[in-house]
């Protein structure tokens, strides 16, 4: 089995990456399932009801999200009806949405996907470690296959939650700072562990901000409007390979692709089908 998860989702640049990338993708590497971090696919901050409908309808199954969920009010109300859009699950009990969901793969295959949200200099929600044994106990009584999107700033914190789940979850991979990590490795018990999937949207800028725009706020500390780079985009993801029986990794691969390299995958793609 191979899930393709695609790293955080940077407004308009992203959007457009990811579209044109998971048909070329699903063609050349034979993927099971794709999972999306979204929480940034508005304009930067959030997410619509409009654009994660179009993001699913670009070949995602599961998206999932972070501390950004709410940038949007009209989520509260998306939320409750798609459940394919995750919230962190240690939110408390109340917040609307859910943190886990139970997908199915091209083949049929069922696929636990969990999005958990650190706390170390983020809003200090319930225990993550906790929550997580937690919805991956419920979840293993369905299948054996679950990807772990843990969405937090430290890195001390997202290794501790990597080891925590060795072998519990199929795969733990890091989101928020938006800087792809290259520690991506199979931990002893069959977990494959990523520190941050990265970013895909524009890479010439400060995480996916306009670099004039965020570099003035370090500069001087006056407040400064945020808006999204315009410049080329990259596609950062991971691709896990597993065991559907045992649901242990076997392999987990690196993804960060520009868009002319897209461009010649698809048109590669497109030649062997004519």
């Amino acid at each position: 089995m191979h899930i393709l998860f695609i790293g955080d989702i940077f407004g308009k640049p992203g959007r457009e990456i990811v579209r044109r990338a998971i048909p070329a993708l699903l063609a050349q590497r034979d993927l099971d399932l794709v999972i999306a971090n979204v929480e940034n696919s508005a304009a930067g901050f959030g997410v619509t009801g409009d654009i994660a409908d179009t993001i699913l309808g670009y070949g995602v199954d599961v998206m999932t999200s972070g501390n950004h969920v709410w940038d949007k009010k009209e989520l509260l109300e998306y939320l409750p009806r798609q459940p394919k859009l995750l919230r962190p699950a240690n939110f408390p009990a109340g917040v609307p949405g859910r943190g886990s969901y139970l997908a199915r793969t091209r083949r049929g295959e069922l696929v636990g996907v969990l999005n958990i949200m650190g706390r170390v200099f983020m809003t200090p929600l319930d225990d993550p470690f906790a929550v997580a044994l937690r919805e991956i106990e419920a979840l293993r009584a369905k299948t054996r296959v679950i990807l772990v999107d843990f969405h937090a700033e430290a890195t001390s914190e997202k290794v501790a939650m990597g080891w925590h789940l060795d072998g519990r979850a199929t795969a733990v991979i890091g989101t928020h700072t938006h800087v792809q990590t290259a520690d991506e490795r199979l931990l002893p018990k069959g977990t494959a562990y990523q520190t941050d999937v990265g970013m895909t949207g524009p890479h010439d800028s400060i995480i996916g901000v306009t670099v004039e725009a965020a570099l003035g706020r370090f500069l001087t500390g006056m407040p400064a409007k945020f808006e999204p780079a315009t410049g080329p985009a990259r596609l950062n993801a991971v691709i896990i390979s597993a065991d559907p029986a045992s649901g242990k990794a076997t392999a987990i691969e690196r993804i960060n692709l520009s868009a002319p390299e897209i461009e010649r995958l698809a048109d590669s793609v497109a030649a062997t089908r004519t």
